[in-house]
């Protein structure tokens, strides 16, 4: 079909659903850019759009809930009190030692943020965070699927999730780093969907004369672009039948756990989720919950005060689990799940969007203009016929860092990233001078060739020097 007659086309199609605007500056083009155009307007899922429109753009009404929902149950996160669960434990760990030494399992990074929010200009996994080294997020993970591979004796392939924005430069910072010491041949680079931007109207915007306004579709677009990209066909042919799910802003994850991976594979659950005990009954996370007999997730901004502060006998709060987007997913439920077109629930975002008018003038607004749409990973949970939750300490696996100042700032990651290296110290029998309010007094960081959990560091325990007030300690 000539160029000509691709237009003709797409004019008539957009035009039947109220977007013929896209093509308004089309004229203003180069051949390569109509071209462009013309690919991205075939991209646009019409048989969504309409739908889209009147349900998250021009309609604004609350997420529904369920009619009825329970605090979903959770194995807890040390071994429990009864010898038939302990001994459950430690043959779930030795399970996931197996699948690990087999080959089964692979680390699945969903990369697709930019430290714009930390003030830094380049993907967020670039972003330098340990303590002493100030090694980057991508390093910590890579190092720690390096170790991990030595230590169980098998590849530990590690698949990348970015977005289109910053694709090519998570790509060029993988090579720079020799791909942080791992095979390139084990380390699986692509990049998620996008959906269109949507001013209030209803109107698709465009970023420039010749580029229709997208963003990334979400961490849910994650279980769409495995499958899409080709990386679930790339496991299947590994032999993968488990994926460990983890973001790239916390730098504490356990990139691999045995007890999570073994639970898992024990119960035959499908996809399955760590938990915290939130710190508040408001904290901005999800709340694990029940719906009739499946794990869902109803968001922080949905679940109503009412339900939100109820409590247990105990004291304890009722909807008591947090999510915080550390998941092992089967290999087959990814599969299933994008056998039939497959599509998770939209959310909707309302944000300040820039984008040229109808003049081709570039706009920047100063409040939020219109709707950007996404997709979350933990709607999937539902889908699942088995779900289980392992609690996390939040100490132990959970720093992520998001804003420059404050909550969740580069300060408290490296904080809680010291505690955590200073805690497994102590575990192993290792004195560690602190402060009058029990705070490490000195700097530590524990590199993963040396540790990835505390039974390492209790393993080489006799190779650890004594430590001083003040002092910077590096393990590797």
């Amino acid at each position: 079909m000539s160029r000509s007659e691709r237009y003709k086309a797409a004019k008539e199609l957009l035009g039947r659903y109220g977007q013929g605007h896209l093509l308004d500056l089309y004229d203003r083009l180069g051949d390569d850019e109509q071209d462009g155009l013309l690919d991205a307007v075939d991209r646009l899922d019409f048989s969504r759009i309409p739908g889209w429109v009147q349900d998250y753009v021009t309609n604004s009404k609350p997420a529904a809930l369920p009619e009825e929902f329970g605090p979903a149950d959770y194995y807890p996160a040390t071994s429990p009190d009864s010898e038939q669960m302990r001994a459950k434990y430690d043959q779930a760990r030795k399970l996931g030692a197996e699948l690990l030494a087999g080959g089964k399992v692979a680390a699945f990074v969903v990369a697709g943020g930019q430290g714009t929010r930390l003030g830094f200009d380049g993907p967020k996994g670039n972003f330098p965070i340990s303590p002493v080294r100030n090694k980057t997020l991508f390093q910590i993970f890579g190092e720690t699927i390096l170790a991990a591979g030595r230590k169980y004796g098998a590849d530990l392939p590690w698949y990348v999730m970015t977005s289109p924005l910053n694709y090519v430069a998570t790509v060029e910072i993988f090579k720079s780093n020799d791909y942080y010491g791992l095979d390139e041949s084990n380390v699986f680079i692509f990049q998620q969907g996008t959906l269109p931007n949507f001013a209030f109207d209803g109107k698709i915007l465009m970023a420039s004369a010749g580029t229709i306004a997208a963003s990334p579709d979400g961490h849910g677009g994650s279980l769409k672009a495995l499958y899409d990209s080709g990386a679930t066909a790339d496991m299947k042919s590994r032999g993968i039948e488990y994926i460990s799910y983890f973001q790239v802003d916390n730098p504490l994850v356990s990139v691999v756990d045995e007890l999570f991976i073994g639970l898992s594979a024990m119960d035959e659950a499908e996809m399955s989720s760590r938990a915290l005990i939130k710190a508040h009954s408001k904290e901005k996370v999800g709340n694990f919950c029940l719906v009739d007999g499946r794990v869902t997730v109803i968001e922080y901004s949905d679940l109503p005060d009412e339900q939100a502060e109820k409590r247990s006998p105990d004291g304890s709060l009722v909807f008591e689990l947090g999510s915080i987007a550390i998941h092992v997913i089967s290999r087959a439920f990814v599969e299933k799940l994008n056998a039939d077109g497959f599509a998770l629930p939209i959310h909707r975002a309302v944000k300040k969007i820039a984008h040229v008018d109808a003049d081709g003038t570039a706009v920047k607004p100063e409040e939020p203009n219109g709707v950007k749409l996404e997709t979350f990973v933990f709607d999937a949970l539902p889908l699942a016929d088995k779900s289980i939750i392992l609690q996390t300490i939040r100490s132990e696996e959970f720093a992520p860092v998001k804003n420059a100042t404050g909550d969740d700032s580069p300060e408290v990651t490296r904080r809680m990233m010291v505690d955590r290296s200073a805690a497994w110290l102590k575990a192993a029998g290792i004195e560690v001078p602190t402060k009058a309010d029990g705070s490490p007094d000195c700097v530590i960081e524990i590199a993963p060739g040396f540790a990835i959990c505390a039974g390492d560091v209790k393993a080489k325990a006799d190779q650890i020097a004594p430590i001083k007030s003040g002092e910077t300690v590096y393990l590797e």
